[in-house]
């Protein structure tokens, strides 16, 4: 590991997923970390969402809406790449409302018009989560849930382990997706950070969770399960927050 986290940043474009999108839907279609860990654990932890209006926000190719709508969510999402919007459209249909937009800017969506938000895997790629929390917050109904999936901060810690973990810090990490090489850059920001920020957009958290991978997760890729006897790992932290 190199000694300074943002070594790593200069050498592409930022969370640039236009360039790997095809790649990056291939690998997670069917990925442990993705199909197996992070998806069913939204799916359970937004519980029945039959007629609930749910906003994914950060939707990349529709794999999350797909799982919600399949449950009997009349889904909604918007993405910063365009490359994955169109992807969530091959995979969703043409009957779906799916945009390019940045969830560091002004939404593009009525006040209160959705029951529950989705923003799995995308918050961490932010400095400043003021103005997006606001968003999130405004175009929730009352009583609106918003689910929040994010690195989990000591994931940081264990990879360098001279970090300051108490800083709000940018780091980057490469992957393959596919067989083709990305880099993604993130922020991390302590635990209380989060929450602090949480309660300052006008959440209340109701649950922080450290789920295991699906059950069928030990059968489909044994070896890598192997490493984990509790059956369960760290990787990100999930939240369901409620409208205060």
């Amino acid at each position: 590991m190199p000694a300074d986290p943002e070594s790593r940043a200069a050498v592409a474009v930022e969370n640039d997923y236009d360039s790997f999108a095809e790649a990056y839907t291939v690998e997670n279609d069917t990925s442990l970390i993705n199909a197996y860990y992070t998806r069913p654990a939204i799916v359970d932890l937004a519980g029945d969402v039959a007629g609930r209006r749910v906003l994914d926000a950060g939707c990349g190719s529709g794999a999350v809406s797909e799982a919600l709508r399949e449950r009997g969510a009349v889904v909604a999402g918007f993405d910063r790449s365009a490359k994955m919007v169109e992807l969530a459209r091959r995979r969703l249909g043409a009957d779906t409302d799916l945009r390019v937009a940045d969830i560091g800017e002004p939404l593009p969506y009525l006040d209160g018009a959705f029951d529950d938000v989705v923003a799995a895997l995308v918050l961490h790629y932010l400095q400043d989560w003021t103005a997006p929390l606001a968003e999130l917050r405004r175009v929730l109904k009352p009583g609106g849930r918003l689910i929040v999936v994010v690195n989990h901060p000591i994931m940081y810690k264990m990879q360098y382990r001279e970090a300051d973990y108490f800083a709000t810090s940018k780091w980057s990490d490469e992957y393959t997706f596919n067989g083709q090489h990305a880099v993604l850059t993130y922020w991390h920001r302590p635990l209380h950070a989060m929450t602090d920020a949480f309660t300052a957009a006008g959440f209340r958290t109701a649950v922080i969770s450290e789920p295991p991978p699906a059950p069928e997760a030990h059968r489909l890729f044994p070896d890598e399960m192997a490493r984990f006897p509790s059956g369960a790992f760290l990787s990100f932290l999930f939240f369901v927050l409620e409208t205060a």
